[in-house]
């Protein structure tokens, strides 16, 4: 018996249990970081890929755009992930060119934490800018109370919730005030990492989620399967048609049916407060960023690979988690895309 083939389990029988470790050692692990908006998906498409390619597994840190972006600079991880695209100071900053891939796209909803209200909560835009900048401070205040007639609203204070990590739903959410909010434009303006007047933060959609789940009277902004996953109530939106909007694949859609026809060239665009009837005003795109130089051709091959993948048969796995899957026109341009990454021969 080769020695440190077998570990002996102290169980009745004395089983015998050999270790994978030759497997382990020969399976290629690819390393990536960034935003926690798709972490449901990417998890699923992780999982789902190693039965396309069991030689190839992925180890993914959920830890916010910011930190993905971060780790992308330094070099300590081959991919990153980012529910805001990188800008123009922040790819100079990056040690090689980044190609931006669609992944899927998704929406931010407003989750609350309202016990005794049953009816669906109606804000819109502007006042969710003032919530969010400390000038509307009770669930009674009477631009709430007009927008929800009927609705025993209670006198008790709001309590915003946001990231307090690099965040790209952050960046959505700030994206989407910025455009229907003059104040919030002037005052906080549109990024991943913002100087919040009021409220309490956390780490994560994740933290988002549990922070509105325990605090009575709470107002928060998370990645939609986040809300339903905890079966936590979030407002309907009135979007820039002026309809009531609830989140959904189909206002996901909707949103994006103009940049599919209007894409630029690097894939870096906002479909937040987009024009349509059905359109739901809080939609976005999450990247997955990746060198445009690859360094090791084993990975830049396996890469290219799952990204082929990602952008076909994987788009079947994002409606069943709250996703909604990229547009065809857009899919074909990425694949076009994936031919500029290059990889040593």
């Amino acid at each position: 018996m080769r020695k440190g083939y077998w570990v002996l389990a102290a169980c009745a029988g004395m089983v015998l249990v050999p270790l994978l470790s030759g497997i382990a050692r020969s399976a290629l692990l690819i390393n990536g970081a960034g935003a926690t908006f798709p972490y449901p998906i990417y998890s699923k498409w992780f999982d789902e890929y190693t039965k396309v390619d069991p030689s190839v597994h992925f180890n993914y840190q959920s830890i916010g755009s910011g930190g993905g972006i971060m780790m992308l600079r330094n070099q300590t991880v081959d991919f990153g992930a980012s529910d805001a695209p990188m800008n123009d100071a922040q790819l100079k900053a990056n040690p090689g060119p980044v190609l931006h891939f669609p992944s899927v796209m998704g929406a931010v909803v407003l989750a609350y934490n309202l016990p005794d209200v049953k009816q669906k909560l109606h804000l819109t835009g502007p006042v969710i800018a003032d919530i969010f900048l400390g000038n509307v401070l009770k669930w009674s205040d009477p631009r709430i109370a007009q927008l929800n007639p009927g609705m025993n609203l209670p006198d008790d204070p709001i309590v915003t919730c946001h990231r307090s990590d690099g965040s790209g739903t952050s960046y959505i959410f700030s994206d989407y005030l910025s455009k229907v909010s003059p104040d919030w434009a002037k005052q906080i303006g549109k990024g991943t990492s913002l100087k919040w007047p009021v409220g309490l933060g956390a780490k994560g959609n994740e933290g988002v989620t549990g922070l509105v789940e325990q605090t009575p009277g709470a107002l928060g902004y998370v990645e939609l399967i986040y809300a339903l996953k905890n079966n936590i109530p979030f407002a309907s939106l009135k979007n820039r048609d002026g309809n009531w909007i609830d989140a959904s694949l189909t206002g996901v859609t909707a949103a994006a049916a103009g940049a599919a026809s209007n894409m630029p060239d690097d894939f870096r665009v906002s479909i937040t407060n987009a024009p349509g009837a059905a359109s739901y005003p809080i939609s976005s795109f999450t990247w997955l960023l990746i060198p445009k130089n690859e360094t090791d051709k084993v990975k830049g091959q396996a890469i290219v690979k799952f990204l082929k993948w990602g952008l076909t048969d994987g788009q079947q796995f994002a409606a069943p988690l709250d996703y909604a899957p990229l547009p065809p026109a857009i899919i074909q341009k990425e694949l076009l895309q994936i031919n500029q990454i290059n990889v040593p021969q």
